[in-house]
């Protein structure tokens, strides 16, 4: 409907912006990255928008982000069957697009579950599946290793993500660190032993 939004920044809340444009103030809900990448109030503003229609409930709603490709990350979440626009935009709120595809192409549904607020460990899974062709060929090239490795991800998931990094599929990390124990660096030296 809307392909974005423009004029001034009248109000910033923690899940959403007003954007006041020729005199109509657009309520925009959004996601975390997207409201710190706009200004203060008082300032010109901008957000790509998806128009979402619950038909359950008759609601309209208008979502916002900062650039064309968070927007269409957020209607590539909503096509997965369960996914809300609510649990949509926490997920992009709360885990970096790099980490997301990284979750999905190592099939790491539990860290999304446990980093999204509204999605569950089967809504995860759901969304895992389903999204695992999208992100097949994804270049993670110059992913930073703040994203790949969580601050409170456990020694294990570490040492997945670290292998997945490393060129192997998610099933083969886990594979190969089976019995692994010790720091994340001693389990990847024994999983890479178990993988040559």
């Amino acid at each position: 409907m809307f392909y974005y939004i423009e004029g001034k920044l009248v109000l910033k809340t923690e899940d959403c912006a007003v954007i006041d444009c020729g005199g109509v103030g657009y309520r925009i809900f959004s996601t975390r990255p997207s409201l710190e990448a706009l200004g203060e109030p008082g300032s010109a503003a901008r957000l790509y928008t998806y128009f979402n229609i619950k038909t359950a409930s008759d609601m309209f709603t208008l979502y916002g982000f900062a650039t064309v490709e968070e927007r269409d990350m957020f209607e590539m979440i909503l096509g997965v069957s369960g996914i809300g626009a609510k649990t949509a935009a926490n997920l992009l709120s709360n885990v970096p697009p790099s980490k997301f595809a990284l979750c999905v192409i190592g099939d790491d549904p539990a860290y999304l579950s446990k980093h999204t607020p509204g999605l569950g460990p089967k809504g995860a899974k759901r969304l895992v599946l389903e999204l695992k062709d999208k992100f097949k060929n994804a270049d993670l090239e110059g992913v930073s290793g703040s994203e790949i490795f969580a601050p409170d991800a456990d020694d294990e998931n570490e040492a997945v993500s670290a292998l997945i990094a490393l060129g192997y599929s998610g099933d083969e990390a886990k594979r190969a660190l089976r019995g692994a124990e010790g720091t994340t660096e001693e389990m990847i030296k024994q999983a890479l032993k178990n993988l040559i």
